[in-house]
C-alpha cells in the first residue's frame, strides 16, 4: 500500500465536517448537561448501541460518558509505520485486504460443524494475518464480506506471532464505505487525532472509535463544566483546571498531558473523600460522650497482676492510646490493627475492664458464632476468678462476662438479657444477635468491633444505639492495612498499629505444593501430617467448600482480575468448579491416608452446639486433624495445633491465606503451612501463593495484596474481581495524591468548616455524603 493513499485517506478525513454541535427539540435548543441522559450524546446511534452503552458500560448520563477514561493510548504514527513490530504491541493500521479464504471445520469440544475466515492485510511494513471464528454459516459469510480482498479500512489489535508469520489478534476494524458517510466517520476519529488515539475500556458489539466519537460529541455540546476546586487550592497544589483536564485526557497531544490531567481527576476525587471523613472527625468531636477515665483501677489492675507474662512495647503504647481516648468528654473512634497473633485481643480486653472500672458495660461483636465462643472462652480464662463477680458492673472481685448468640434458644438467651439490662454483666460478647431490639443495656461504654470490615453502617449503628450516650468505639482487624488505605478508607478513625509479636510465637515455614508440576507429592502432604500427629501435634486442613459447591458464608472464591492496561484480558465469568470440600475430604481421608487417626469437621452449616463441641474436644487435644472451612480463620487459638494443609489455595486471597496460617505456632512450637494447588507455574494464583510463603510480614503482605486486586476486600468488596468504590484512585500508587489532599482537606476545614466560601466543593462533598459512596466510606 502506498504512502500516498494513506496522506489522501489522512486529508480527505480532516477536511470531513463534524457533526452539528446543537441538539433540538422543534425550534428550542436543549441546554446539554452532566446530568443529561446520554442519550443526548449518542445522536444517530441505533437501540442496540445505546443498549450497549447503558447496560454494557453501566452509562447513563453525559457525565458518565465523559468520565469514562480511556485505559491507555496509541501513537497514531504507527498508522502508517509498521515496519518495527514487536509481540503484543497495540496496532492501529490502514491496510487492505490481499487475501481471504474461509475455512469449515469440526469444533472438538461440540463436535458440531464451524467456521473460520482467514484474511491477509497488506500495510505499509509486513503483511498482517487476522483470523475471525463463526458458529454458522451466516456469521463466517458477515466477516468473509468484510474482509474481501480489496476492501481497505483501519484495523485496531495486537500483533503476534504464530507459525512464524505476524497476525493481529482479536482486531477491531472499520472497512471503508461500509459505513453510511462517504468517508467511514470511524476512519475519521483516527485520523483526526493526534500523536494519541485513546483506547477506551469496551464491552461486547462497541469499537473504540464508537466511544471516542460520542466523547467528542458530548464534549462540543455540553454547557460549561463547573470547576470544583477553588483556584488557590488547584495553585498550591499544582492541579489542572477542569477544561483542560478533560480535553487533555479524552484528547491528548503529548503523555504529559495525559499524566496532568489523571493527576486533576484523582486529586479531587481524594480531596473530596478527605473532606467528608475530615467533617465527620470533626462531628464526632462535638459529640457528648461519657468520660471511662478507669475510676480507682482495681480490676484491671487485678487482671494485669495475674498476667503470667509482660506486655509488649506495642501493646503498652496502644493502651496508652486508647485509656487517653477514654478518657475524653467525647467518643473515641479507634482503629486497632495488628498482624496475627500480635495480642490485640489483650489489649481490647484492658480496654473493657478500664470501662468496667468506670461504672460502664462493655461490649464486643463477632463477625461468627465460632469467633465469638472463641473470644468468650479465651476472655474467661484470662480473667480466671475475676470472671465471676456478680456486683452491678464489676468490682475488684471481678465482673460477669456474657456470651449472646443467635443460635441460642429463648430459654437460654433469658438469663444472659436478663443480666445485660440490670448491669450484672459487665462485659458482654456476641454475634449479630447484640444487634436486636430486646437486648438491652444498664450503661453501655465501650464498644468493640472486631473484624470490622464484615459489619455493616447499620450495624455497628444497632449496638451504639442501645447506649444512653454515644459509646466509645474500638474496631479490631487482623487485616494490616497501608498507610493510605487506612487514610482513605479508615480516615474517620485514629490508628494504632501493633506491629510486634509476642514472646513465644513460634516461626512459620510456608510451602506451595504445586500438584501441576509435582502431582506424587500429594501422597507426601499426608504424611507430613501424620509426622506431625506422630510427634503428639494436631493439624488444621482448610477448605473453600463445606460440601459440593456450596461455599461457607462469606467466602468468595479469588477470581484474577483481567489487567486494566490489556483491552482484550477478560477475567473469568466464575472461578472453576470442584474445589475440596470438608465433607467429602473427610470421608476421603479417614478412610484413606489419614485411616487410625481422629478427623473431625467444622463448617458454618453446622449447629452452634456441635461447632463448640469441636472447637473443644480439638482444643483439648481429642481430634488429632481438624477438616474446616474458613471459621478458624480468626481468634481460634489452639497452642498444639503446628500444621495446616490449605487445600487449593489459590481459591483465597493473600491476606485470608496470611490469617489462616496465623491459627499455628501460637504454642512456642514451630509452624508448618503447606499451600496446596493445582494452579500452573507463572500463574497470578501462584504468583499469590509463592508471595505468601516467601514472607511472614503482613504489613508487605497486604500491599502486594492491593497491587494484585486492585484494593479487593480491604475496602469492603468482595475478592471476586468487583471494583472497589473508588473510580481514579489507587490507594497505593496514588499514596502522595492522598497525602497531599488530606492536607489540603485539613486546611479547608479549619479555615471553612463549613466550607460557604467553596460552594461548589461543598456540593461535591454533600454528594459524596448522600450517595451510595457514603456506605464505602463508612467501611461497610
Amino acid at each position: 500500500m502506498s504512502t500516498s493513499w494513506c496522506t489522501t485517506v489522512v486529508r480527505s478525513a480532516i477536511r470531513s465536517s463534524c457533526r452539528s454541535s446543537s441538539i433540538r427539540r422543534g425550534t428550542t435548543p436543549v441546554a446539554i448537561t452532566f446530568d443529561s441522559p446520554l442519550t443526548a450524546a449518542l445522536g444517530a446511534a441505533t437501540p442496540t448501541q445505546r443498549k450497549r452503552f447503558e447496560d454494557g458500560l453501566g452509562l447513563r448520563t453525559v457525565g458518565d460518558l465523559l468520565r469514562h477514561f480511556p485505559r491507555r493510548y496509541l501513537e497514531t504514527g504507527s498508522l502508517t509505520r509498521v515496519a518495527d513490530l514487536r509481540i503484543g504491541q497495540l496496532l492501529c493500521v490502514v491496510g487492505e485486504i490481499s487475501e481471504c479464504q474461509q475455512h469449515r471445520y469440526t469444533d472438538r469440544r461440540s463436535g458440531r460443524p464451524a467456521f473460520r475466515v482467514e484474511a491477509t492485510l497488506r500495510t505499509g511494513g509486513p503483511s498482517l494475518k487476522m483470523t475471525f471464528f463463526a458458529k454458522h454459516q451466516k456469521m463466517a459469510d458477515w466477516h468473509a464480506d468484510r474482509v474481501a480482498v480489496g476492501n481497505r479500512g483501519v484495523f485496531l489489535g495486537k500483533a503476534g506471532r504464530f507459525r512464524d508469520q505476524w497476525q493481529l489478534t482479536n482486531p477491531q476494524l472499520s472497512i471503508f464505505g461500509m459505513a453510511d458517510d462517504e468517508e467511514d466517520s470511524a476512519v475519521q476519529e483516527v485520523l483526526e487525532f493526534g500523536d494519541l488515539y485513546p483506547i477506551y475500556p469496551l464491552t461486547k458489539g462497541l469499537q473504540t472509535w464508537d466511544v471516542a466519537r460520542a466523547v467528542k460529541f458530548a464534549r462540543s455540546v455540553i454547557e460549561p463544566i463547573v470547576e470544583v476546586l477553588p483556584d488557590r487550592i488547584r495553585e498550591d497544589f499544582d492541579v489542572l483546571g477542569i477544561d483542560d483536564a478533560y480535553e487533555w485526557v479524552h484528547r491528548p497531544d503529548t503523555r504529559d498531558q495525559v499524566a496532568r490531567a489523571h493527576h486533576r481527576f484523582r486529586f479531587e476525587e481524594a480531596l473530596v473523600t478527605q473532606l467528608v471523613l475530615g467533617r465527620r472527625r470533626r462531628a464526632n468531636r462535638e459529640l457528648a460522650a461519657t468520660v471511662r477515665s478507669g475510676g480507682d483501677g482495681t480490676l484491671l489492675a487485678a487482671f494485669d497482676a495475674r498476667l503470667p507474662f509482660d506486655l509488649t512495647a506495642g501493646q503498652r503504647s496502644t493502651g496508652a492510646e486508647i485509656e487517653a481516648d477514654l478518657a475524653r468528654p467525647h467518643p473515641m473512634n479507634r482503629l486497632l490493627q495488628g498482624e496475627v497473633g500480635s495480642g490485640k485481643t489483650l489489649v481490647a480486653l484492658r480496654a473493657m475492664l478500664r470501662v468496667v472500672d468506670s461504672g460502664g458495660q462493655a461490649a464486643l461483636l463477632a463477625p461468627t458464632e465460632v469467633l465469638a465462643q472463641q473470644h468468650h472462652r479465651s476472655i474467661v480464662t484470662m480473667l480466671g476468678e475475676l470472671a465471676e463477680g456478680g456486683t452491678i458492673f464489676g468490682s475488684a472481685d471481678g465482673t460477669r462476662v456474657e456470651l449472646l448468640t443467635g443460635s441460642m434458644t429463648k430459654t437460654q438467651r433469658t438469663g444472659p438479657l436478663s443480666r445485660i439490662a440490670s448491669g450484672e454483666a459487665g462485659i458482654v460478647i456476641g454475634t449479630h444477635a447484640l444487634l436486636q431490639d430486646q437486648v438491652m443495656f444498664a450503661d453501655l461504654g465501650l464498644v468493640v468491633v472486631d473484624e470490622q470490615h464484615r459489619f455493616g453502617v447499620e450495624q455497628r449503628a444497632a449496638l451504639t444505639d442501645k447506649a444512653t450516650a454515644p459509646p466509645h468505639l474500638l474496631v479490631m482487624t487482623a487485616t494490616p492495612i497501608p498507610r493510605t488505605v487506612a487514610m482513605t478508607v479508615f480516615g474517620d478513625l485514629e490508628v494504632s498499629t501493633l506491629s510486634e509479636l509476642p514472646a513465644g510465637r513460634a516461626p512459620i515455614q510456608t510451602n506451595v505444593v504445586p500438584l501441576a508440576d509435582q502431582p506424587a507429592w500429594f501422597d507426601r502432604i499426608w504424611q507430613r501430617v501424620r509426622e506431625e500427629v506422630g510427634k503428639g501435634h494436631q493439624v488444621y486442613v482448610v477448605c473453600p467448600r463445606i460440601s459440593g459447591d456450596e461455599q461457607e458464608a462469606g467466602q468468595v472464591d479469588v477470581v484474577d482480575l483481567p489487567d486494566p492496561e490489556d483491552p482484550d484480558d477478560q477475567a473469568p465469568s466464575a472461578a472453576p468448579p470442584g474445589a475440596a470440600a470438608v465433607e467429602e475430604v473427610v470421608e476421603r481421608l479417614g478412610a484413606g491416608p489419614l485411616s487410625g487417626l481422629r478427623v473431625g469437621r467444622l463448617h458454618g452449616r453446622m449447629a452452634a452446639d456441635e461447632k463448640d463441641a469441636t472447637m473443644r474436644a480439638f482444643a483439648a487435644g481429642a481430634i488429632d486433624v481438624l477438616v474446616a472451612t474458613t471459621v478458624i480463620e480468626v481468634g481460634v487459638d489452639v497452642h498444639n495445633a503446628t500444621a495446616m494443609v490449605i487445600l487449593d489455595a489459590d481459591r483465597f486471597g493473600i491476606s485470608q491465606l496470611h490469617q489462616l496460617r496465623g491459627r499455628v505456632g501460637r504454642g512456642g512450637l514451630p509452624g508448618l503451612c503447606l499451600l496446596v494447588t493445582g494452579a500452573d507455574a507463572e500463574s497470578p494464583a501462584r504468583e499469590r501463593l509463592d508471595a505468601v510463603a516467601s514472607t511472614t510480614d503482613g504489613f508487605h503482605l497486604s500491599r502486594v495484596d492491593l497491587e494484585q486486586r486492585r484494593e479487593g476486600d480491604v475496602l469492603g468488596a468482595s475478592q471476586a474481581g468487583r471494583r472497589s468504590s473508588l473510580e481514579n484512585l489507587r490507594v497505593l500508587r496514588d499514596e502522595d495524591t492522598i497525602v497531599a489532599a488530606r492536607a489540603a482537606a485539613e486546611g479547608l476545614l479549619d479555615t471553612d468548616a463549613e466550607l460557604a466560601q467553596v460552594p461548589e466543593l461543598a456540593t461535591a462533598v454533600r454528594d459524596l455524603e448522600l450517595s451510595q459512596q457514603a456506605e464505602f466510606v463508612d467501611k461497610s
